[in-house]
């Protein structure tokens, strides 16, 4: 199904915001795509373009700062400001500490990110679909938020705040006819591992040992679907998991 609208995704120089970007170009929409690495924006830009013969706009800027989201989403030109679908996908982990010995850095950062940048992207993208009436906002969660484990202290803290903010957003916007969504995966071999482990890629790499853990393009595919429905059917969360993974912490290994 061709879907001709305007998607911005957060974080999309890699991982699940790549794909997710890839997989709306393949359907005809228009990308918006922000990172903060912007060789690689530029890449990815190239790539859909010449790829998939798409119009897109790249944005290099933090969302973790406030005043950068701002004024990147108020100064978007005339023939990008309609913006129909708003996929909060930059986050991240970092650290695997018990709480007695984590690191305040760690911790800001994925708060920062994690909880802080989707409040700002939605704080400043919103008010254009309330106007309109019409639009879709779908946050990238994780099934951290909704169990917590060992050493994840801060991080599930700040995916259960995802899945609270993505409650009470719902709530806000449900007179405006906006919908809002949450997608809640679990075990997905993408940087996100190297990243928590800071860079220790055998490390990253043993998460994943002994089960097929999903991948980005599994995780593009359902936001693509729950972006896809009529305009009368929401999805309001889809938790999506590798068929061996029973729960946060319960894998079938072999």
């Amino acid at each position: 199904m061709i879907m001709k609208k305007i998607v911005l995704v957060t974080g999309a120089t890699s991982g699940f915001g790549k794909a997710i970007a890839i997989k709306f170009a393949v359907n005809g929409c228009k990308l918006i795509i922000t990172g903060r690495r912007n060789d690689r924006l530029k890449d990815l830009k190239m790539k859909l373009e010449q790829e998939y013969k798409t119009e897109v706009l790249a944005l290099c800027f933090d969302v973790r700062n406030s005043a950068e989201v701002e004024k990147n989403i108020h100064s978007l030109p005339e023939n990008w400001k309609v913006i129909d679908v708003l996929v909060n996908n930059a986050g991240l982990a970092v650290g695997m500490h018990p709480v007695h010995e984590g690191i305040l850095e760690d911790w800001e950062r994925m708060i920062d990110t994690n909880m802080k940048g989707l409040l700002y992207m939605t704080r400043f993208v919103a008010p254009s679909m309330v106007a309109r009436r019409k639009g879709h906002i779908i946050n990238i969660g994780s099934i951290a938020g909704k169990e917590v484990y060992p050493n994840g202290n801060v991080y599930c803290g700040s995916k259960f705040g995802v899945d609270a903010i993505t409650r009470g957003t719902r709530i806000d916007l449900v007179p405006y006819n906006i919908k809002v969504t949450q997608i809640l995966p679990g075990a997905v071999n993408t940087e996100f591992s190297i990243v928590r482990f800071k860079g220790d890629k055998e490390k990253a790499d043993s998460m994943y040992k002994g089960f097929i853990p999903l991948t980005a393009e599994d995780v593009a595919d359902a936001v693509y679907y729950v972006a896809s429905l009529p305009d009368h059917v929401n999805v309001n969360e889809l938790i999506l998991m590798p068929t061996a993974q029973a729960s946060s912490m319960h894998f079938h290994k072999v």
